[in-house]
């Protein structure tokens, strides 16, 4: 082969590869109250390890689910950088008929999508992701969330729990606690609220418009 030809088609190669180091993946975001609306957001390598060392801090289940709020909030305000989901403030009150506001079912799928996301790359250590959950109350008033469950530690099978299991999440037994991982109650880009299911199922959460003040890169 001539050597200019040659020359083209290395340099058009690692061009190729230095896309693919940095191309991330893509999801799709929800939007407009119950799905009405939907974008894909592409996550960049550099985010997703920065989030994949974050989550790699964890010493503990108890660890995990605290980072894993502050993990979601950041990758939810990146998607607001490319979508119209920034406007999305806390609960349905304050961005009420705003463009790119989030109800509980947007935030239960795509919250629900981005943990999945998370565990196909391996950085959950002590969770797998379950299907959405549901809570009603008076039949009427019905709110959702994306929904963990903490991994049995080795050797847990004869239905004893460590100690990062002690907080309260619904389990009994040899059954998995499960947690609520509930992004709605706050603005865009702050940390999902993450709760034991049964308290959350039994109307627990936190006062809406509290701030954590914690930033996003």
């Amino acid at each position: 082969m001539p050597l200019l030809p040659l020359l083209l088609l290395l340099a058009g190669l690692a061009a190729l590869g230095a896309q693919g180091a940095q191309a991330g993946e893509a999801l799709t975001v929800c939007y407009n109250y119950g799905c009405l609306s939907e974008d894909e957001v592409l996550y960049s390598e550099a985010q997703l390890q920065a989030v994949g060392d974050l989550l790699g801090d964890a010493q503990s289940a108890v660890h995990e689910r605290a980072l894993l709020g502050v993990a979601i909030g950041w990758m939810l305000g990146w998607a607001g950088r490319q979508t119209p989901i920034a406007a999305d403030r806390g609960g349905n009150m304050a961005d009420d008929g705003v463009y790119g506001r989030m109800d509980c079912i947007d935030h239960a799928t795509t919250t629900t999508r981005l943990l999945r996301l998370l565990e196909r790359r391996g950085a959950l250590h002590f969770h797998r992701v379950l299907a959405p959950v549901r809570r009603a109350r008076l039949l009427i008033f019905e709110h959702h969330a994306a929904q963990v469950a903490e991994r049995q530690p080795a050797g847990g099978a004869d239905g004893t729990n460590n100690a990062d299991g002690a907080e309260g999440g619904s389990h009994s037994g040899a059954e998995e606690a499960r947690y609520a991982v509930d992004s709605w109650f706050f603005d865009n880009g702050q940390p999902a609220v993450v709760l034991p299911l049964d308290r959350w199922l039994a109307g627990d959460g936190p006062d809406i418009g509290i701030e954590y003040g914690i930033e996003y890169d």
